[in-house]
């Protein structure tokens, strides 16, 4: 069985450290090490909504499924684009971020969503 377990707005100006905090609160039940999995890909898959869609809006989602244990980070956003794999339009330094998910995560991908716009997923596992 899997529940939702975060479901909240992403707007400009949004604090990842409150963000952090609110995942920490939902999934305190993970181990140390999961928890900053996933609390990276969050904040890596927020940052890009942020980053990289005109409209800096979208919206976050955390299912976490206990049998097996797997946290699920969607985000949706009004963008068409896809994320890209290591480079960046924000500069040499920046960029890293979905090579950071990919790393992180059993599978990462992304699905249109009706209308316009698409959801970027990442499931990331909290066994062993």
């Amino acid at each position: 069985m899997t529940a939702l377990v975060v479901d909240m707005p992403v707007r400009p100006g949004m604090s990842m450290s409150s963000l952090r905090r609110d995942v920490t609160k939902a999934l305190g039940e993970l181990g140390e090490d999961h928890l900053y999995d996933v609390q990276l890909v969050v904040t890596e898959l927020v940052s890009n909504v942020l980053d990289h869609t005109p409209s800096s809006t979208g919206h976050l989602r955390i299912l976490h499924g206990l049998n097996p244990c797997a946290v699920i980070v969607e985000v949706d956003d009004e963008s068409a684009t896809e994320p890209v794999y290591g480079r960046s339009r924000l500069g040499e330094n920046r960029g890293r971020g979905i090579v950071v998910v990919d790393n992180i995560s059993r599978q990462w991908g992304s699905r249109p969503r009706g209308g316009e716009g698409k959801t970027v997923y990442a499931v990331v596992d909290c066994t062993g």
